[in-house]
């Protein structure tokens, strides 16, 4: 099962970007996305970026993601 995670984009330099999501922050490679900028959300895989998305599908994901880790 591959997980993705949505991150809100802090910084672009160069190929990578930090990313910020629920306190923690990340260097992930933006090689697939090609026209990000700064407080864009994107969802991150295996230290990649692989979808742009808007706030409320990052919004409504991470409420998801909270249900699945209560349920747990």
């Amino acid at each position: 099962m591959c997980l993705a995670i949505p991150m809100k984009i802090q910084s672009i330099h160069g190929p990578s970007a930090t990313c910020e999501a629920g306190g923690l922050t990340q260097t992930i490679r933006m090689d697939f996305i090609k026209d990000a900028c700064p407080g864009d959300y994107v969802m991150v895989h295996a230290g990649f970026a692989i979808q742009k998305m808007s706030e409320k599908e990052a919004i409504d994901n991470f409420q998801l993601l909270e249900e699945i880790r209560n349920a747990l």
